[in-house]
């Protein structure tokens, strides 16, 4: 294997494995939902979005997501869309096998000596803990799925749309403006499958108002996280083409527009 051959597939796979890593464990930290505002000492804003009264109070995925998108991006400056479609559709079908291999371990039966903990003020039962963290519902999860890959299918779309009008130039434009537009249709779809369609005719359906309430918060906060890490997008393309080099990189990035 020549030297370029194997800087491209160094790259490739190390690429691929942040991606995946990130993406898996977003989607397992994701059952907590915590406050940006108490976790940065500050009030709740409490903004009041078609009728409904809402803070920034979101899942933990959200931390992780950001990045996965600049992967998503970067993925595509190198490899091109089918790249990007290869690790979308492997990290899917890893997050449904990983699911499926969680349904099936909390469908074991606890250890006696394991069971209960003893805590200061009670006990606890951890088995009930273990399969309240990562039982999430099945509509969560399909609708976990089908955003994350109309998501990643719609960044690198727009994503190739802008690079043939800008060249080279505008990094920054390319890779914020696809992940703008393919935050907002995923944060969107997650919230409309998992809590509109899923609990449909049921007294937990969320109303169609609150969805988009929910959703329009959560897209704040992606959107104004892509903008924060537009810099670690240039240091990142600086560090891939400082390993490449100068005419590895220009082949890759030419080649990478035509797949």
């Amino acid at each position: 294997m020549s030297k370029a051959s194997s800087k491209k597939q160094n790259l490739f796979l190390v690429m691929g494995a942040f991606f995946l890593c990130n993406a898996l464990i977003a989607e397992f930290i994701g059952v907590k939902i915590f406050s940006a505002e108490a976790s940065l000492g500050i009030e709740p804003v409490n903004w009041n979005i078609f009728g409904t009264s809402l803070s920034f109070n979101m899942t933990a995925g959200v931390l992780l997501w950001p990045v996965v998108f600049i992967m998503t991006d970067l993925i595509n400056e190198y490899f091109g869309m089918k790249g990007v479609r290869f690790f979308s559709y492997l990290t899917a079908g890893l997050i449904a096998y990983a699911f499926l291999m969680v349904t099936l371990a909390m469908h074991t039966a606890p250890a006696d000596f394991w069971k209960i903990k003893q805590l200061d003020d009670g006990t606890l039962d951890m088995n009930i803990a273990y399969n309240a963290i990562f039982g999430q519902g099945l509509w969560i999860i399909i609708g976990s799925l089908v955003a994350f890959l109309v998501g990643q299918l719609v960044d690198v779309f727009v994503f190739h749309a802008l690079k043939k009008r800008t060249g080279e130039k505008s990094i920054w434009l390319r890779a914020t403006g696809s992940t703008l537009v393919s935050q907002l249709i995923d944060s969107f779809i997650v919230l409309f499958i998992a809590f509109y369609i899923g609990k449909l005719g049921t007294a937990d359906q969320w109303a169609l108002s609150l969805v988009l309430s929910v959703c329009l918060v959560n897209y704040i906060y992606k959107g104004v996280m892509a903008i924060i890490l537009t810099p670690l997008l240039y240091l990142a393309h600086g560090i891939i083409d400082r390993y490449l080099g100068n005419d590895l990189s220009e082949e890759m990035r030419t080649e990478a527009m035509k797949h």
